[in-house]
């Protein structure tokens, strides 16, 4: 009587491995991207709430937006990390770059493992004027 083999063949082992080595390949530059684009969403929203927090700063200092960070450049009306809870690692760095009596413009810069996305940094004025340094369309 003739014993039937059992398992899989070395040959059958080796292209289940090529096949899953070429959907990895395909699959997690594409999962980087909306990882990615998921955190520049994120920082999006932290520039919107504080923009929102700088207007609520001048409705309480007589249309005022100066005084909203110190001489050292601290902000002091709302985070200068995303994510704003602290909690999770840090994506983006949040500050003032400009600070007047009657304008100002929020920036959010790309830190640690978002250091390389394709938008750049990402701006707020207080027009509402959003852009980016790579001048794409990343706001929407």
């Amino acid at each position: 009587m003739k014993s039937k083999q059992i398992g899989f063949t070395l040959i059958e082992l080796m292209i289940t491995v090529a096949i899953i080595g070429i959907l990895t390949s395909v699959g997690y530059p594409s999962y980087q991207h909306h990882i990615q684009k998921a955190k520049r969403s994120e920082a999006q929203a932290a520039l919107v709430s504080m923009a929102t927090a700088m207007e609520q700063w001048r409705v309480e200092n007589n249309n005022d937006y100066t005084g909203a960070k110190d001489a050292a450049g601290k902000i002091l009306v709302f985070s200068d990390k995303v994510p704003t809870n602290g909690s999770g690692t840090q994506t983006y760095t949040l500050s003032i770059p400009t600070l007047a009596a009657g304008n100002y413009t929020l920036k959010a810069v790309p830190y640690g493992t978002q250091a390389d996305d394709e938008c750049g940094y990402l701006t707020l004025d207080s027009t509402g004027v959003k852009a980016s340094e790579s001048g794409t369309a990343c706001w929407e």
